[in-house]
């Protein structure tokens, strides 16, 4: 019984003694942080979460079998850290419904066709923004682009568009109808298309 209790716990451990919980912050903090922040905007807010994931880590080390790299495996974690924030902070500050607003861009409840899509077709972009993705700088005015969206929207755009989570999982999360996220994605990718150009002129 202890040899099988031994693989066990040899199966359950990190392959690589210098990936163990001792060496988290120095080989893999920076690149956490980064993550969080561009997600959350606010650095005590990644810096909270951050250390949540840490913790879960530490204490969920067992789980861990060496599939994949503790740094993915940690940024595995620190997702679920965000979307936990995301929601609680959603229940804690009031939500205007988009569909009895009028933004800039003129969507209303009466332009809305079924299930909340617009007539309107979206306009050109100024720039081309395939030959930008494939530039290191522009990403980091698409960072600073995004931090810039209102609040709702942005984690919104983050939830579905960054973190590729389904439309049930944001309404979910946002308490909003299908039909809201979509008014609040149209208006993120809106908003953030304006960002860009006129930001990138490249």
């Amino acid at each position: 019984m202890k040899t099988q209790h031994a693989a066990a716990g040899q199966l359950a451990a990190p392959p690589d003694p210098e990936q163990g919980p001792e060496t988290w912050v120095d080989q893999y903090g920076d690149y956490l942080y980064r993550y969080a922040l561009m997600r959350l905007k606010d650095p005590v807010a990644a810096q909270d979460v951050l250390q949540e994931t840490y913790i879960a880590g530490f204490k969920g080390i067992e789980k861990f079998d060496g599939r994949v790299n503790v740094k993915y495996w940690l940024r595995g974690i620190l997702r679920n850290k965000i979307v936990d924030y995301i929601r609680k902070a959603v229940r804690e500050q009031p939500y205007e419904n988009p569909l009895e607003l009028e933004d800039d861009d003129g969507i209303s409840h009466n332009k809305m066709k079924y299930f909340g899509i617009p007539s309107s077709e979206p306009m050109p972009w100024d720039f081309e923004p395939h030959q930008a993705y494939e530039q290191t700088e522009f990403w980091s005015i698409f960072r600073n682009c995004v931090d810039q969206l209102n609040e709702n929207h942005r984690r919104a755009f983050v939830l579905k568009e960054i973190e590729g989570l389904s439309t049930e999982e944001v309404c979910e999360i946002m308490n909003i109808s299908p039909n809201n996220l979509w008014v609040v994605i149209h208006r993120a990718r809106t908003q953030l298309k304006s960002l860009l150009e006129k930001n990138w002129n490249k």
